[in-house]
């Protein structure tokens, strides 16, 4: 029984180390055996096969009075669900994806103020809202525009600077 125990601490050590070392295993084996072995060969699907396996073991040895070959089995049937299972739940979360982050041209169409006069044919500063975040830009208009007017973004011709106009009201 402490042989199963041993096992099982040092999956969940393995786990802890999973953790702090997080990608280093899959670096190490990188390109190993041509990809068949993507993703089962990471350190949280060994600790979790490992812990199993220990405790699994632990508990067969235990509680149903199993030999060490018939908890050696219970303990691999156990490590190698957790295994399977932790190996899903990685594939799905490296999946899983977020939206797109916002872009410069988002901002054409949004309404901000100016927080630097923009003098004609010059350079001055406008707070835009992008995707519910301030956003401060250069900007440039066809008309001088005074600080604290409110203007509508035409164009974005880089990701710093917008071509704005006044709004009318």
């Amino acid at each position: 029984m402490a042989w199963f125990l041993g096992l099982g601490f040092t999956g969940v050590a393995l786990l802890a180390l999973s953790l702090v070392f997080d990608g280093f295993l899959e670096g190490v084996l990188d390109g190993a055996l041509d990809g068949l072995l993507d993703g089962w060969l990471s350190l949280p699907v060994i600790a979790g096969f490992t812990a199993m396996l220990g405790f699994g073991g632990a508990i067969a040895t235990g509680a149903a009075g199993a030999g060490p070959v018939g908890a050696t089995a219970v303990g691999t049937v156990l490590g190698a669900g957790t295994a399977w299972t932790t190996y899903r739940f990685s594939r799905a979360l490296m999946r899983g994806r977020t939206a797109a982050a916002p872009r410069g041209n988002d901002l054409v169409g949004t309404a901000g103020r100016v927080v630097t006069a923009i003098p004609v044919g010059g350079y001055g500063e406008v707070l835009l809202r992008l995707a519910g975040q301030p956003v401060k830009c250069a900007a440039r208009s066809a008309v001088a525009i005074a600080r604290g007017a409110e203007v509508w973004v035409e164009a974005a011709p880089s990701a710093t600077s917008v071509v704005v106009r006044p709004v009318d009201r």
